[in-house]
């Protein structure tokens, strides 16, 4: 089985689940968005919500991703950047408890944070504080961390650095590795357009995208999105929530059902798809497969708070596929 190594934020996740959206308008953050903060903002939010329901995990976009494909029984690496403090080791830890490769290195920075803000709907905001992970660099990167990796897999918000992800790209083809990219947010997507379409269509192999991320790239809607992103890579993806999803490769769709699932939290339902997309690249199965894995880890992971599944449900995910 090809190994997948994940490069990202690393990010310890506070899952809070908000009795309404007042927290969100107190704060004027945007429904459904992901936004960068000082940690003194990111943690006057955590105060404020102290006593609502939490939950702590290690997140980042590509972290999450990695964490399902181990969970999945696939190979895998990842390479972030924490603090030398608590959060850093729950981190680290949970990567090596879950068979993970950690290339992580260290900061005298604090670990970065994610505020998950969970609407009553389900819909979750972020609310982030990079910390250490913000320090992940070109130079941090070397060659022998990519050796025996088959696949490369980049979240979508490290594009705020775009001389981490052109390093990251040219190591990756260097050692033959295919290139897969989640978008991760349509503001991110919207404030680095220019430099994603070049970036795409010089590196990029796979492309994950949900229907608001594609039309930031593109301006269109799904299946047109679909269309147009096909042309620039190998396989497209274009996720459409309770619709499933769209494949393309090769001039061919697949449009893949979502399963049923009683939604708690879509918080890593995207990261989930891509796990489980993913495992079916790197076992040889035909891209239709690959989307049914996907939306069957997707749906899943959204009956439950958080990115992390326990290991009842990884069994049952495994059995049926």
């Amino acid at each position: 089985m090809d190994k997948v190594l994940g490069i990202g934020n690393a990010l310890v996740d506070i899952m809070t689940k908000l009795p309404d959206d007042s927290t969100l308008d107190k704060f004027s953050l945007k429904k459904g968005s992901m936004q960068l903060y000082e940690r003194d903002f990111a943690d006057k939010i955590n105060n404020e919500t102290n006593s609502f329901d939490k939950s702590q995990s290690s997140g980042g976009s590509a972290a999450n991703t990695i964490h399902g494909l181990a969970n999945l029984g696939a190979s895998a690496g990842y390479i972030g950047k924490i603090g030398s403090d608590s959060f850093g080791d729950f981190f680290q830890n949970d990567m090596k408890s879950n068979g993970i490769e950690p290339l992580m290195l260290k900061s005298n920075n604090e670990t970065g944070r994610a505020i998950a803000l969970i609407s009553p709907d389900s819909e979750r905001t972020f609310a982030t504080y990079l910390g250490a992970a913000v320090e992940l660099s070109d130079s941090d990167l070397t060659p022998e961390q990519f050796k025996g990796y088959k696949y490369l897999h980049i979240e979508g918000y490290l594009v705020l650095n775009h001389a981490l992800m052109i390093r990251a790209a040219k190591l990756a083809k260097e050692h033959g590795l295919k290139i897969s990219i989640d978008m991760a947010s349509f503001n991110v997507v919207e404030d680095n357009l220019s430099f994603l379409k070049d970036y795409v269509r010089n590196y990029v192999d796979i492309i994950f995208a949900n229907e608001e991320e594609a039309k930031a790239f593109t301006g269109k809607e799904p299946e047109e999105a679909l269309n147009e992103i096909a042309e620039q890579c190998e396989v497209a993806i274009v996720k459409v929530g309770s619709k499933g999803s769209l494949i393309k490769s090769n001039g061919i769709i697949h449009k893949i059902d979502p399963i049923k699932a009683n939604s708690v939290d879509t918080t890593g339902a995207g990261d989930l798809y891509a796990s489980g997309f993913l495992y079916g690249m790197v076992n040889n199965m035909p891209l239709e497969k690959c989307g049914k894995i996907g939306s069957l880890c997707a749906g899943r992971v959204i009956e439950v708070i958080g990115s992390k599944m326990d290991n009842i449900i990884w069994d049952e995910i495994k059995s049926n596929i």
